[in-house]
């Protein structure tokens, strides 16, 4: 994930910050061609801001995914069959008022009677499985090699450069933000003692004429944030939240002497199972990814409340398994069986790593996904890199040889339309990337019912599981591999050329970034999955 900068553009520190988705004919870019057409001008309005990758890219020049057509044209009144789709990821708030309504239940097992009831080998599994127990906090998978001391693992030493880089950067960042925290706590309490209040106002900030230098460094600094978009308590929040996530970066994920795992198996044993526990919720309120992702799937549609998903006949399997650093290969190949094996036909998985010591056990478990016809949707990643060259696991191949005909990475479109359109941080390759959704800016649920904005390819992804899941309710008799080339062929192709990684002299053809060179649109994919 990525941080939001521009509140310390003004303070002019450098560097990148990251904390851390009826039948008709089917459209096709506008006819003047991307390269010609008339961008949006316009800001969007909050309304957009909350539903941008449901709108439609010819009508709104937004490249949307065409949901809110698909349902007032194509989908209208027609429920379909209910779909269950997995979501591999941290835990999710069940009990949240947008997707409460729309939480499997496993209804061959009798809730808290301490019996396996169905015999899947999970105990009082009622809407799902949590394979990290009470953990949380995790190390990075490159600190695990170096934690365990193996030298002759064929990664130590890439392992330990990438250590020693990394805890430079992290070291450096938190120097960094120490000073700019201290920079705007001194600001606003030098101005809430000269106004004699905390709730002092830009105009009245603007109209200080003084000669007193810390006085006058304030208002500077006070403008600065301003024109950022921040006021200076605003500002405060967002550091503080900055230097939360630093701090657990430093303490955690690159700490080679931490041990998060507390379930006591083998974590080099595929076949040690059964650890873990039912409970598929959050173990504190800022574990939210999951609930974040599972919004973009499933949230409540035309409810009043938050956010619309993109599906809207679908039962969401929560499975935990992406902790506060990097997710175990065994958690993973584990979930993805068990959402196999307990009906879930979509599998959503926005996470990923750049080490991966059992990604066999991943890729066998994507095949098996594959051969029992489930479609298994993956993030990109957010490294902003070719995963043609450097890979990002997992993946669903060996040497670009796939296992599987149902798998799906997904990379990570702005609400911007024209050269700016690819997320800065979203990888990409036209090999190991299949499609581009919106991913930058979603609104969807957080614990506790509330809602917020984040951005990622983990946003992407779950856009993709959407519409699987509408495709797979509307036309069941489709297979994986089916529903899997409905979208890629379905999408919008895109000519022009775009910057990647947020570099604005990395130019290349929208065309190149992934294999089908399309933008996933779900109108377009409904009406192509009514031909076959």
């Amino acid at each position: 994930m990525k941080f939001n900068y521009r509140l310390i553009a003004y303070l002019g520190f450098a560097g990148t910050l990251f904390f851390g988705c009826g039948t008709g004919a089917i459209i096709s870019t506008p006819v003047e061609n991307i390269d010609t057409s008339p961008l949006k001008v316009t800001n969007l309005t909050d309304a957009e801001k909350e539903n941008w990758g449901h709108l439609d890219l010819v009508k709104d020049t937004i490249p949307g995914m065409a949901v809110d057509k698909a349902y007032t044209e194509i989908i209208k009144n027609k429920k379909g069959k209910t779909v269950i789709v997995a979501v591999i990821d941290s835990g999710i708030d069940i009990d949240h008022e947008d997707l409460d309504g729309v939480i499997w239940t496993n209804k061959k097992e009798k809730p808290n009677n301490g019996i396996d009831d169905d015999n899947n080998g999970y105990i009082d599994d009622i809407h799902g499985w949590n394979f990290l127990g009470d953990a949380y906090n995790e190390q990075l998978e490159y600190v695990r090699i170096l934690a365990s001391g193996d030298t002759s693992n064929p990664r130590y030493e890439d392992a330990k450069a990438q250590y020693d880089k990394d805890y430079q950067l992290w070291t450096g960042r938190k120097t960094q933000y120490d000073q700019i925290a201290q920079a705007v706590k001194n600001a606003d309490n030098t101005l809430t003692k000269h106004f004699g209040k905390s709730d002092y106002t830009l105009k009245e900030v603007n109209a200080i004429k003084t000669e007193d230098q810390t006085l006058a460094q304030a208002v500077q600094i006070a403008q600065g944030m301003n024109a950022n978009g921040l006021t200076l308590a605003e500002a405060i929040v967002e550091i503080d939240k900055s230097l939360e996530s630093i701090n657990e970066r430093l303490n955690f994920n690159l700490n080679k002497n931490f041990k998060g795992r507390k379930t006591g198996d083998d974590i080099n044993n595929l076949s040690d199972t059964g650890y873990g526990n039912g409970n598929v919720k959050p173990v504190v309120k800022t574990e939210s990814h999951g609930t974040h992702v599972a919004g973009i799937i499933a949230a409540e549609r035309n409810n009043g409340l938050g956010a619309n998903g993109v599906a809207n006949n679908v039962e969401i399997m929560a499975i935990r398994t992406v902790p506060n650093g990097d997710e175990y290969d065994k958690d993973v190949a584990l979930a993805i069986r068990y959402a196999v094996d307990n009906g879930a036909k979509v599998i959503n998985g926005s996470f990923g790593k750049s080490y991966s010591p059992h990604s066999e056990w991943v890729r066998d478990a994507i095949k098996y996904a594959s051969d029992n016809d489930v479609v298994f949707v993956h993030a990109a990643g957010n490294d902003s890199k070719n995963v043609d060259i450097k890979p990002n696991f997992p993946d669903d191949n060996v040497n670009f040889v796939e296992v599987s005909n149902s798998y799906i990475r997904v990379g990570s479109l702005t609400s911007k339309y024209g050269s700016k359109m690819v997320s800065d941080f979203s990888n990409y390759g036209q090999k190991n990337v299949d499609i581009f959704a919106p991913g930058s800016a979603i609104y969807s649920t957080f614990p506790e019912n509330e809602y917020e904005t984040i951005g990622g390819t983990s946003m992407a992804a779950p856009a993709v599981a959407g519409i699987a899941a509408l495709i797979r309710s509307q036309y069941p008799k489709l297979t994986a591999a089916q529903v899997k080339q409905v979208i890629l062929d379905s999408g919008l192709s895109l000519t022009t050329k775009v910057v990647v990684g947020g570099d604005a002299s990395n130019v290349k053809p929208f065309s190149e970034l992934s294999k089908s060179g399309k933008i996933a649109n779900a109108f377009n994919a409904l009406i192509l999955a009514s031909k076959l």
